[in-house]
């Protein structure tokens, strides 16, 4: 018997953009990294964050959370929500 993810009947037809976003380097070395361990494209990883923003949910499970606690100590991420609309730009890396 072959099991079949749930979400596979209720795929939705869409159309992606290409974009050139700017994000913090640290900031995006942690969402490549937990992307790569959920085993999905960064794209759909920020598609999913976005989406349950919208809605007010929050996009982790408990053990994800754990996750990324440990990828932002391997990559020194110590940005919090704080500082979200405090960030100045210092430079290209």
């Amino acid at each position: 018997m072959m099991l079949v993810p749930c979400y596979i009947g209720n795929m939705k037809d869409i159309v992606r953009t290409q974009t050139g976003v700017r994000i913090e380097s640290r900031l995006l070395k942690v969402l490549k990294a937990l992307a790569n361990e959920l085993e999905i494209s960064l794209g759909d990883l920020i598609e999913g964050i976005v989406l349950h923003a919208f809605e007010g949910k929050a996009p982790f499970s408990p053990t994800t959370l754990k996750q990324i606690k440990a990828l932002r100590a391997v990559y020194g991420l110590e940005l919090t929500a704080k500082d979200s609309h405090k960030l100045r730009e210092t430079g290209d890396e």
